[in-house]
């Protein structure tokens, strides 16, 4: 081999290597950058946080392994924790209307018949059902009828209609792919699993709990 080509080779491969490095760099730097954007963020919210339970849950998630939590109970978790943050920062008229809210959930709860889900619906059966129950990501056909804590009624559907399942809010999301084709349901939703700080329009204020009945007619998964 020539001297020429021998020193050819070697800068080729060396040139190679450094790529290789940069490579291998770029995705370590990457992925530190990610997590401390991630760690700055949480140092602010949740300054006591288990680092280890968090490289624990990331580790899971990521890799696509089963949690060590039901998805009820991490829905249920991050809500409270959304809600709490809410609750730290709001001003006078929006903790007034957290607290307002927080007496009304307390009062639906302890109303005969009444049974708490997971992450936090109150759940009033008022008619039993024994059919087929809708997907995650599936439809349902409801009627439905939309109230306001003070009873006033914000929106209903006497008529069957259809729904997707990713299209609603997430109360609905939760709650009813837990509910037989043929059952009626009384659902006191939470405003963090409605509309939240942000309300709809004029027809629902901010930190408005939201009052259902539900009557479920068909499902698909």
């Amino acid at each position: 081999m020539s001297r020429h080509l021998f020193l050819l080779l070697c800068m080729v491969c060396s040139t190679a290597q450094a790529a290789e490095k940069t490579n291998a760099n770029d995705a370590r730097d990457l992925a530190y950058s990610l997590g401390a954007s991630l760690g700055e963020r949480l140092r602010q919210d949740v300054p006591d946080l288990q680092i280890q339970a968090l490289v624990e849950g990331l580790q899971q998630a990521y890799l696509g392994k089963p949690l060590a939590l039901k998805d009820e109970r991490i829905e249920r978790i991050l809500a409270e924790h959304q809600a709490q943050l809410t609750a730290q920062s709001a001003t006078p008229q929006e903790a007034m209307a957290l607290k307002t809210e927080q007496k009304f959930l307390s009062e639906e709860k302890n109303r005969p018949g009444v049974q708490q889900l997971p992450d936090g619906i109150l759940l009033t059966e008022l008619k039993s059902g024994s059919g087929a129950k809708a997907g995650l990501h599936g439809k349902v056909q409801v009627r439905y009828v939309g109230k306001l804590p003070d009873g006033t009624v914000f929106d209903s559907n006497h008529q069957a209609q259809w729904f997707n399942l990713d299209s609603v809010i997430d109360g609905w999301r939760s709650a009813l792919p837990q509910m037989p084709v043929g059952a009626k349901w009384r659902l006191v939703i939470p405003s963090t699993l409605a509309y939240g700080a942000e309300g709809a329009g004029d027809l629902i204020p901010p930190f408005t709990p939201l009052v259902f009945e539900i009557e479920l007619l068909g499902a698909t998964t």
